[in-house]
């Protein structure tokens, strides 16, 4: 019974990897047709895709998540 438990979040999070993978793979539109970047062929690859407001979350998000376990270990220590 123990080797089971052991092995059930592995799966699951395989079953969950392999799901999103699928529904993602449906909802890809297919290219333009006009094979440039935007009419006049001069924008960079990648869409002008705006990334900077998801990284300073996940920026913030990984220091208040160290500055918890920090503190957690502060306080362990007394």
């Amino acid at each position: 019974m123990k080797k089971t438990l052991k092995y059930l979040p592995v799966l699951l999070m395989l079953v969950a990897m392999l799901w999103t993978a699928q529904t993602f793979a449906q909802g890809t539109p297919p290219p333009p047709p006009s094979g440039g970047h935007g009419q006049t062929g001069n924008l960079p690859p990648g869409g002008n895709a705006p990334i900077g407001g998801g990284l300073a979350i996940m920026l913030v998000l990984g220091a208040a998540y160290a500055g918890k376990k920090a503190y957690e270990n502060r306080i362990s220590n007394f």
